[in-house]
């Protein structure tokens, strides 16, 4: 009997390239020996539903498009309750994720990798309700990746939210809270924050913190105070951009669970998607969660 493969893909991730790759992508499925079910995703949300009905007779699922297509792949199956083994096929407009994991760049060499590579258990992040894969965030250019267009994107990948971003500056919103971790608690005033099992953010490497694994049950967290004037914001960008995190404008420190508090609503981002608003949040590591096809 063969093996049996779902496939997801999302059209309009990227440059759209993945219509040009396709077939040379199910050649490289159906020579594996597997039975494949195709499904283009119309709609936001459709990837999430899908998963969670899916059949258990599924040997392996494989999605294609951005982080917010693979974002929707892992929910759907967190919140069926049951795993299958994954393989992801990048093809988005910054894919930090999948350059964490070590994806080729490829789409039909990620595709060999999605069927012949080896598994790696992989956290996952719970948020409230919700579940991310590699980053939870607010304030200071999170709202960027999702109010960006799509076109836009395309053309101009990760620079897009770059660009987006920079006319915010001179309006930058500041957000009080109380942050308990590990015992500890943290109450101050931030522009920015995120909560990270990733290696890049944004198409930007080592800004999440140094020696970062991806399977150890703790995530990176950090937190920007909000600058008291144009010296300390540019201070605070210039040790994002030098990976020098300065701690005399920010909180750096690894936990397994972290709860925000606020008395206004906060906007977050879920993998670059709208998180929604809350007043209070509570992000635990799911420890080797999903488990994910890498190369060998």
């Amino acid at each position: 009997m063969k093996k049996k493969l779902l496939f997801i893909y999302n059209p309009k991730s990227g440059k759209a390239q993945i219509k040009n790759k396709l077939s040379d992508i199910l050649e490289i499925f159906s020579q594996a020996g597997y039975e494949i079910t195709v499904f283009p995703t119309g709609k936001r949300g459709d990837a999430a539903q899908l998963m969670e009905t899916r059949s258990p007779e599924y040997d392996l699922v494989v999605c294609c498009g951005g982080d917010g297509t693979l974002d929707e792949t892992v929910t759907g199956m967190m919140n069926s309750g049951f795993k299958t083994p994954m393989g992801y096929i990048p093809a988005g407009s910054t894919n930090d994720f999948a350059g964490s994991l070590g994806l080729p760049k490829s789409m039909v060499k990620a595709a060999g990798t999605a069927v012949e590579g080896e598994l790696f258990s992989c956290d996952v992040g719970s948020f409230n309700d919700d579940v991310f894969i590699y980053i939870a965030a607010f304030g200071i250019f999170t709202d960027v990746s999702y109010e960006t267009d799509q076109d836009m994107k395309n053309l101009l990948g990760h620079m897009a939210y770059l660009l987006e971003g920079m006319t915010r500056i001179s309006s930058v919103k500041s957000y009080h809270m109380k942050v308990t971790y590990d015992n500890q608690e943290i109450e101050d005033d931030f522009i920015f924050g995120m909560v990270t099992n990733s290696v890049s953010v944004g198409g930007f490497h080592n800004i999440t913190g140094k020696n970062v694994k991806l399977d150890d049950g703790v995530f990176e967290v950090t937190l920007i105070k909000t600058p008291q004037n144009p010296v300390e914001l540019n201070d605070i960008l210039f040790s994002l951009i030098s990976r020098n995190m300065n701690s005399n404008c920010m909180y750096c420190f690894r936990t397994k669970q972290v709860n925000f508090e606020t008395e206004a609503g906060v906007a977050w981002t879920l993998d670059g998607e709208n998180g929604g608003v809350h007043t209070n949040v509570t992000i635990k590591n799911i420890c080797k969660g999903i488990d994910i096809k890498i190369n060998s």
